[in-house]
């Protein structure tokens, strides 16, 4: 059976360097710390800051990681783009890299676009990428994006390409979309919950688990009710997860999980964001940090798995070190 993805992941967010320049040093470091809570990469979604990000510059942080002994197989990268040819080379890559799969958003700067055209995009990156091994997960996030995936496009998509197009990360937040999919029964057909905050309801109708921001801070514990949803103390897993989502959503979530990854490291460069996303101002930090700590939220073994320098392995040329 060709890999698919289950369980946990999260968008990994991306650190940058007091000049704005991403850096590698701590992205392999908060991987390895993720991977460690048994959870997988999607680098380069949303609340990795991915379009702030370039195509070289993600391409370089794909090969960093490698070289770094990251297995690329634990690795779904954010690769669709607005123009065809950028989400073209970027899916290559991946697949030359041999990632697990890659998550892929629907061009999004032209609104009000017809199925056949979302449709045309996809169809376009699977038959120029050219590869067997690739294994697209779709991102339908229309709260951000503005433009979403009808079911009958992603079953045009699954019936035309079987095999490829796997999955889907339903960050709608509308349970009714997630289910409408879960009861399409698509063969093999992998829908993750854009948060878990669906993660139980979702594991209950069939799905394959929840690919989420708050699990670049709260890991271990979404894995745990991913791994333990048919379990009687399940209803209250949940809601522990909730009331810790809660925290976060009340603040600007990128800004403010890389300020708790900044708190429980010890390590103040991480609350660096690209413009225009800005940095949380100290008072609201401090208000983050008193909140999560009133309700028991750690981040056991983070500090622990930084040390000096993080290993990365051989560079390359040009390579962002």
């Amino acid at each position: 059976m060709p890999h698919r993805f289950s369980g946990v992941l999260t968008p990994v967010v991306t650190p940058f360097t007091d000049d704005l320049k991403p850096s590698p040093e701590r992205l392999i470091a908060q991987c390895r710390w993720l991977l460690s809570q048994n959870v997988n990469l999607a680098v380069f979604g949303t609340n990795s800051e991915a379009n702030s990000l370039s195509v070289d510059e993600k391409i370089e942080l794909m090969e960093v990681l490698v070289d770094a002994g990251i297995d690329p197989l634990a690795m779904m990268p954010g690769t669709g783009c607005c123009a065809l040819t950028d989400s073209v080379r970027l899916t290559a890559k991946a697949v030359e890299l041999g990632v697990g799969g890659t998550l892929m958003l629907p061009p999004f700067y032209y609104k009000g676009v017809p199925d056949d055209g979302l449709y045309g995009n996809f169809a376009e990156v699977i038959e120029r990428v050219g590869s067997s091994d690739l294994r697209v997960y779709l991102y339908h996030i229309p709260p951000v994006a503005q433009v979403g995936l009808s079911h009958d496009l992603i079953e045009r998509l699954v019936t035309d390409y079987p095999g490829t197009v796997v999955g889907i990360k339903d960050s709608s937040g509308d349970w009714e979309n997630t289910k409408g999919m879960l009861d399409r029964q698509w063969d093999d057909f992998h829908v993750f919950a854009g948060s878990e905050t669906f993660l139980l309801q979702t594991m209950q109708a069939g799905g394959a688990g929840c690919i989420s921001a708050t699990a670049n801070v709260n890991p271990a514990a979404i894995h745990t009710l991913y791994e333990n949803w048919q379990s009687e103390t399940a209803e209250q897993k949940q809601a522990e997860l909730d009331s810790i989502r809660a925290i976060f959503q009340s603040f600007p979530m990128i800004p403010a999980l890389k300020a708790t990854v900044a708190h429980w490291s010890g390590d103040e460069t991480w609350c660096m964001t690209r413009p225009p996303l800005q940095p949380l101002e100290n008072e609201t930090r401090r208000d983050l940090i008193a909140r999560l700590e009133a309700a028991g939220f750690e981040m056991s073994g983070l500090q622990a798995s930084r040390g000096p320098t993080a290993e990365t392995g051989p560079r390359r040329a040009g390579q962002l070190l």
